[in-house]
């Protein structure tokens, strides 16, 4: 399993092992704030490069290759 670090995840490229809508490679666009400060981040805000959807996407689904391989392929 992939190792990463929520907190370098802002801007970091990603590419969707099963494209959907021909939305293939994606940019973390933003992190979602937790409802406390004291409370870990958990979900950001993904960008399709081609159609500039988003969707909100929890960190760790980022770990599962089956889903997501990192940077653009």
């Amino acid at each position: 399993m992939r190792q990463l670090n929520p907190k370098k995840l802002l801007l970091s490229k990603w590419t969707a092992a099963k494209p959907v809508n021909k939305e293939k490679h994606f940019l973390v666009r933003s992190v979602v704030k937790p409802a406390s400060a004291d409370l870990p981040i958990e979900f950001f805000e993904l960008e399709a490069v081609h159609s500039g959807r988003t969707q909100v996407i929890h960190w760790r689904d980022l770990q599962d290759e089956a889903q997501w391989l990192q940077g653009w392929k």
